[in-house]
């Protein structure tokens, strides 16, 4: 196995090989370890700068990042576009450029406009990091979540792994759905007709509407949040609607009698997608993500160091 990455950047799931891939899953091992000793802080990245360029919301995202970067002793830059020049006129690439003077190594960028952290990377000379581009791609969420399944179940080689909700707007899933099948995993995807792309089954994917089938054929359920920031139009009538006839609860879960491990990235919209009983569950392993996303935004940095110059 190659111990660095095919790749200067970490911009879409599609970038990277399955060496990559394995490299990245084993270099976690070693940060998880590492972030549960007494002392959790390594010396790696000292000499490293990094800015977090967050243009959007973020909670989980962006603290993860930022412990990972404190975890490995980065010199560490966070940028808001709130309050920042953005907000007068300025130019995003204006903007980037002013900061990358600060002689900036990796540039962890969000964004809400599809392909910014693509455009970033042809133009500057830095490392860029997609933290999440619209509705485009979210590759480190990915990883987390395959780490996390693997850790799970061993290994993702023919597992069913159902991905659940909104997936018309989500960039995990289609993250999700490119990485889970460079590994070998089978994969469906679950939700009303309004909220799953009409072309996504040429992806090679499976797509279900009933709820109660997705559950049975699956290993793994992937739960998405309902994202009604980015729905314009209605999708479904009612949140309610939605619950009864897509939320994952208890009384569900029972009536298929069978081992399923439940997932979610977060932030749950408890009583919509899933109900309190399953999410905080022995089933849920959404703690555990988190957890791992932080170590997988370690492996990610360090390794994306040993190609900078």
């Amino acid at each position: 196995m190659s111990k660095s990455l095919s790749v200067n950047n970490l911009l879409g799931i599609n970038d990277l090989n399955v060496n990559d891939l394995n490299l990245i899953f084993k270099t976690a091992n070693y940060f998880k370890e590492i972030i549960n000793r007494p002392i959790k802080k390594v010396p790696t990245l000292r000499d490293i700068t990094i800015a977090n360029l967050f243009f959007e919301n973020s909670t989980r995202t962006k603290l993860s990042f930022e412990l990972a970067e404190k975890r490995l002793s980065a010199e560490i830059l966070n940028f808001s576009s709130s309050g920042s020049s953005v907000k007068k006129g300025e130019s995003l690439l204006d903007t980037i450029k002013n900061i990358l003077v600060m002689k900036v190594d990796i540039m962890v960028i969000r964004h809400s406009s599809p392909g910014v952290p693509q455009f970033i990377a042809n133009n500057v000379d830095a490392s860029v990091v997609n933290a999440g581009d619209g509705s485009h791609e979210h590759p480190t969420q990915a990883l987390l979540d395959a780490y996390s399944i693997k850790e799970k179940l061993g290994n993702i080689n023919n597992k069913k792994i159902a991905i659940i909700g909104d997936i018309i707007h989500s960039r995990v899933a289609i993250s999700n759905i490119f990485l889970l099948k460079k590994l070998g995993a089978k994969v469906m995807v679950c939700g009303p007709k309004t909220l799953i792309p009409k072309h996504i089954s040429d992806l090679d994917i499976i797509v279900e509407n009933n709820i109660k089938k997705a559950l049975e054929w699956a290993d793994v359920a992937n739960v998405l949040r309902i994202q009604l920031e980015r729905q314009e139009v209605k999708y479904f009538p009612s949140l309610r609607e939605y619950s009864l006839y897509f939320g994952i609860n208890n009384k569900l879960l029972k009536s298929i009698n069978k081992d399923l491990i439940i997932m979610h990235p977060g932030p749950i919209n408890r009583g919509i997608e899933i109900s309190s009983d399953v999410a905080d569950s022995s089933r849920s392993i959404i703690l555990n993500q988190v957890e791992n996303g932080v170590a997988i935004r370690m492996a990610i940095l360090y390794l994306l160091s040993l190609n900078i110059k």
